[in-house]
């Protein structure tokens, strides 16, 4: 339903220059939300609003790791929207692959910082702006199939998904007496500007050229977007969007030892 008025709901995305985050701020504004975006590249947000029809659009240059930003970020964003927030979703994150013994410490660390610790920051900084306007307001985590299962060449990337689902699941707890909805979206591999990157510096080799070669789908981005509309307005825990990490989900539930089996006798990638 499109909205009018007093009652536009808002919506805080961040990693809002591409991807996944450019595809939830173009589904929520065509159901009538103000959107704002928010990144660390600024031509890619202008891209991006430059695809949204109307007037109830934002962007603003956030590093998701410096938690003062983010108090900067939501603070003008409220301003801007009407002094109201419904929604934050923590959609920045960068790929990071390959064996730990040759990943560089700095890797380490901005996979660390900005997958994990930018998620903390920014549930902390949004939680004020969430209170007030629940019951209906929505802290959304972009988690990946790689939350599910561990794979080879994947750890520090995956230490960074499970944790996000596992903060989305504390949360889920610590704010239900304030009836804000918390839910984790677990992605498999998404036709986004992601797979085009080195799985690390030592490699040449692209994400998408890996995620071919092991056979696994590549799901359309849109589909991300929609199950972020259903997890704002739901109240599910988790929303595991593709092929690869709904079966990953089924399997790792109810054949472990099959899922522990097959991970050790593949070096190919799982999530995101």
């Amino acid at each position: 339903m499109v909205q009018h008025g007093t009652d536009r709901r808002s919506i805080f995305i961040t990693g809002g220059a591409s991807g996944i985050g450019r595809a939830v701020a173009r589904h929520f504004a065509t159901q009538g939300w103000f959107v704002g975006i928010a990144d660390v590249n600024v031509e890619g947000m202008e891209d991006t609003l430059g695809l949204i029809e109307g007037g109830f659009k934002y962007m603003h240059r956030l590093d998701v790791r410096d938690r003062k930003a983010w108090d900067e970020a939501l603070a003008a964003f409220h301003t801007a929207a009407g002094a109201r927030i419904d929604a934050v979703v923590n959609n920045a994150g960068i790929g990071t692959g390959g064996s730990l013994s040759e990943l560089d410490p700095e890797e380490i660390d901005r996979c660390l910082d900005i997958n994990l610790k930018g998620v903390l920051y920014g549930a902390q900084a949004a939680y004020p702006y969430l209170q007030k306007t629940a019951p209906g307001s929505a802290l959304i985590n972009i988690a990946s199939a790689a939350g599910i299962a561990g794979s080879a060449g994947m750890s520090v990337y995956c230490a960074t998904k499970f944790g996000v689902r596992a903060v989305s699941e504390s949360l889920d707890a610590e704010w239900a007496p304030d009836k804000i909805t918390v839910a984790s979206i677990c992605p498999s591999f998404i036709e986004t500007p992601l797979l085009d990157g080195m799985g690390n510096r030592k490699s040449n080799e692209q994400i998408r050229d890996r995620v071919r070669a092991a056979g696994l789908e590549i799901t359309p981005v849109e589909e991300v977007a929609k199950a972020v509309w259903d997890a704002v307005h739901g109240d599910k825990l988790d929303y595991f969007v593709g092929k690869t990490s709904k079966s990953m989900a089924f399997a790792k539930r109810w054949m472990p030892g099959k899922v522990r089996k097959q991970l050790r006798g593949s070096s190919g990638p799982l999530g995101r």
